[in-house]
Formats: C-alpha cells, structure tokens, sequence
C-alpha cells in the first residue's frame, strides 16, 4: 500500500510539473520563433532548440521522484509545499517575462532565485530524501546553464 501511495504522490507532481511546462510553453507567445528573439545576441553556447524540451521533461521526472519522496515523509510537509508552490510560480513566470514581456533583466532576478530556492530545498530535505537529493541536481544544474544564457542576453542587448 506504501508503494502505491508513493506512486500516486509521483503522478501528481508529474502532472503539476508538466502542467508548469505547458502553462510555460503557452505564455511565452512565439518564444524563439519571434523577431524580438531573432534579433537577439545569444551566447554562443545556447543549446539548439529541441535539446529544451528533452531536458526539461527529464529534469520534470526527476523532481518528481524526489517530491513524491519528501511528501511521504511527516517531517517537513508543510515547508516543502510553500517552497514547491513557489519553485512552480517562479518556473512559469519565467516563460512570459522572458519571450513574452522581453525583460531579461526581470526574468534574470526570477531564474537565480528559483536558483537560490532549489539549493535551499536540497540543502533542507537532505536529511529527508537522503540520497534522492541527487534528483534534483539536474534541475540546479540547468538553471546554471539557463542563468548564463539569460545573463547573456540582459547584458549584450542592453
């Protein structure tokens, strides 16, 4: 019945996590495809376009495994679901302020602190997830590479 209950808990962070993706994808317009974007000077690292949604669906699972493992546990619940909460706000807003509202200085501050809050909850629930903290690497670690490609962007089309 515990196997069942984790599962469960994994197909509702799933849904949320994906449903953060799409809500995402639909609130940044044209997103690259614009003209506002086309005429921008990306970094020359900037992955090509269809690496995005391989790695966004990968780090979604992932994340969700650990959440699904944080929420099992009575300790923690309660400050687990506001920082969830806000990682959710702080990914989907991202999307529309970037591509939609061209602020990259805006969207910036919005992705270091997603940032900061991913190594806060890592850091928290470590002793609760244990070895399941390494799910959530992956999503730091793209954020660094989402941090630089922003930066870029804010600074270099000033």
């Amino acid at each position: 019945m515990q196997v069942l209950k984790h599962y469960i808990r994994f197909i509702v962070f799933l849904s949320i996590n994906l449903g953060a993706l799409g809500i995402g994808a639909m609130l940044m317009g044209e997103g690259p495809e614009s003209d506002w974007y086309k005429h921008l000077a990306i970094a020359p690292w900037t992955p090509p376009g269809w690496i995005f949604g391989g790695v966004w669906l990968t780090i979604m699972i992932l994340f969700s495994i650990y959440a699904a493992k944080i929420q099992q546990r009575t300790t923690g619940r309660y400050l687990f679901s506001i920082m969830f909460v806000l990682q959710w706000i702080l990914n989907v807003s991202w999307n529309p302020l970037f591509f939609m509202y061209h602020l990259p200085g805006t969207s910036l501050f919005v992705i270091i602190c997603l940032f900061l809050l991913l190594i806060l909850m890592a850091m928290h629930f470590s002793h609760v997830a244990k070895h399941y903290t390494w799910l959530i690497l992956p999503y730091i670690s793209w954020l660094l590479i989402a941090i630089s490609l922003n930066a870029y962007v804010a600074i270099f089309n000033g």
